[in-house]
């Protein structure tokens, strides 16, 4: 009883400090920051402790932003300006996203083919620098709070179970042992040690003996036991127990779950079935392209024959981390000076190449960008070096194109340095824009004297198709019924992908519902757009204009960013 009342006291302070609705779009901008500050406050990041995962805590969550969300919907968006239309639009998007993962039980799966909270943990401990004491202090409480945190999140793995919310078994092979890489022989080898290998100034030798040593004791007796008790769930009881469908339509009101995550992270209002109709025609296109290419190379062969021979030929494999981090590093240096040829404005922030962390990279994916935060570090580009005969070289142009610049890192970074954008906007990303400007950034790479090697523009034709073909692996197993080999088959048959990263990428689309439609919708929709200003502007176009138009705005969904698009080739054609 006592719990409940102080629920309803909660969410009767809360609507009596919220602003109403503003009268007029001159009150809108400080109800805006209110709404976001107020969305950040419930779940506060905490210099001392984890978030606490109670039922308890996310229910309470769970209403107070539906009370801000409902504050959101009564304004009348008709009476403001362009910039807070797009303000509001996103700060619903944000708000309405955390309702219904709440609402659809994102909470009992806490966990996807590549990654967890177990692995999450090292980011949300390890990220920033230890610069003083007090951070130091703050630290150690941070990592004395992470066994009631794993036991938080195991509890409603188990509850996950009982409710048939769970990943599928298939993509669970070998998730154990990555569990298990976080226990290490020594404290001193663990991720956890790592912020406290180097001295922080300010303190005596002694103190910093001292808060090493306390550091060791928490790792030893209290977070390598967590990891052990929850490496020992996962074998004994979650993976017996999890569901043997890879749909995801099979989960609780999983229909409407799939349906609400394509629209989420495409940002569109499309079927999973018209989705799937536009992946097969992608990829008809793109497996005529490839057939080019393969002449040109003058291979004599089959298809199938000439893909065997990228993933099997020593010429396009290095042999250690080392040469394929250098050549990584080589590209992105080779596309940094050609960005002024593509762009007037270009980010301060730098960016780094560093390999994808040993504890994920066995079931990670190829390359990701990393960082970025907008405070003053640096972003990175990830390159995974694990199982190197799977890493061709062919590939790692529009890897690099996408990952570093003038892909996420480029859109990222610009994103965090409009100082006069708010913080939800600097900070927002959402896939439709920011991986369709990845894909698109691959293909830019054509404009500027990259995929000269034949086998180097198939590698790009690859990774194009690799996001073709998702869309109709994705809506082919979440929604009609297709297998996890016959997505593998599809997907390897019509890529040069390593079968590794065939399988990889595949669990990741079973584990992750609709994410990987963003790619290919998200560039296709950028490349109509610059097709459309290009025929309504003629001599006028101007593609560095035209590139910073799309950025200027940081992340979009592609509906408002078509209206900017349009809105800036009516200006263009006035003057």
């Amino acid at each position: 009883m006592k719990r409940k009342l102080l629920v309803l006291f909660c969410a009767a302070a809360l609507t009596a400090c919220a602003n109403q609705p503003p009268a007029a779009s001159t009150d809108f901008n400080s109800f805006a920051d209110k709404i976001w500050q107020q969305a950040q406050e419930i779940s506060p990041r905490s210099e001392t402790s984890l978030p606490d995962m109670s039922p308890q805590a996310l229910a309470l969550a769970d209403e107070k932003r539906q009370q801000l969300l409902a504050q959101l919907k009564a304004v009348d968006v008709s009476a403001l300006t362009e910039q807070q239309q797009i303000n509001h639009a996103i700060l619903v998007y944000r708000l309405q996203n955390d309702v219904d993962e709440y609402r659809y039980g994102a909470h009992y799966m806490p966990l996807t083919s590549e990654s967890g909270f177990h692995s999450d943990l090292t980011f949300m401990l390890t990220g920033a620098a230890l610069k003083s004491k007090k951070d130091v202090e703050n630290y150690l409480q941070r990592l004395a709070s992470v066994p009631k945190y794993m036991q938080q999140q195991t509890q409603w793995m188990r509850e996950g179970l009982a409710k048939g919310y769970t990943q599928p078994k298939a993509v669970l092979n070998g998730y154990a042992e990555g569990i298990r890489s976080f226990i290490t022989k020594d404290a001193e080898q663990s991720v956890f040690f790592r912020p406290l290998q180097k001295p922080v100034a300010g303190l005596t030798e002694a103190e910093w003996q001292q808060y090493q040593q306390q550091a060791k004791n928490l790792i030893n007796k209290e977070i390598f036991p967590a990891y052990q008790q929850y490496h020992d769930f996962f074998v004994q009881q979650y993976l017996p127990g999890a569901r043997d469908n890879i749909a995801a339509i099979a989960l609780p009101q999983g229909a409407e779950f799939y349906q609400n995550r394509l629209e989420h992270y495409t940002t569109l209002k499309m079927t999973p079935a018209q989705v799937h109709q536009i992946g097969l025609n992608e990829v008809a296109r793109i497996r005529a392209e490839m057939a080019k290419v393969i002449s040109d190379t003058g291979f004599n062969g089959s298809f199938a024959e000439f893909i065997q021979f990228l993933r099997t030929d020593k010429q396009f494999y290095v042999t250690t981390p080392e040469q394929l981090l250098k050549e990584a590093a080589y590209l992105s240096k080779k596309i940094d000076a050609q960005l002024p040829k593509l762009f007037k404005k270009l980010p301060r922030t730098p960016y780094g190449v560093e390999p994808v962390p040993a504890e994920i990279a066995p079931k990670y994916t190829t390359g990701r960008y990393a960082g970025g935060r907008g405070d003053g570090e640096p972003g990175f580009y990830w390159v995974n070096t694990y199982a190197l005969d799977r890493r061709p070289l062919y590939e790692l142009e529009a890897l690099t194109l996408h990952e570093a610049v003038p892909g996420h890192h480029l859109q990222v970074a610009l994103a965090n340095e409009q100082t006069d954008l708010p913080s939800y906007r600097r900070s927002f990303y959402t896939s439709a824009f920011g991986e369709g400007w990845g894909l698109y950034s691959e293909y830019l790479g054509l404009e500027v004297g990259f995929y000269q090697d034949p086998y180097s523009n198939f590698g790009r034709l690859t990774y194009e198709m690799w996001r073709a073909a998702r869309l109709v692996v994705d809506t082919g197993m979440h929604t009609m019924g297709w297998t996890r080999q016959q997505a593998i088959d599809f997907m390897a048959s019509n890529s040069a992908l390593s079968l590794h990263n065939v399988t990889t990428e595949i669990d990741r689309y079973i584990s992750w519902p609709a994410q990987a439609l963003s790619y290919k919708l998200g560039e296709i929709t950028i490349k109509r757009l610059r097709k459309q200003a290009e025929q309504a502007l003629g001599a006028d176009f101007d593609v560095r204009e035209f590139h910073d138009t799309l950025l200027q705005n940081g992340s979009l969904p592609l509906p408002i960013l078509e209206q900017q698009i349009n809105n800036y080739i009516k200006r263009k054609q006035k003057t």
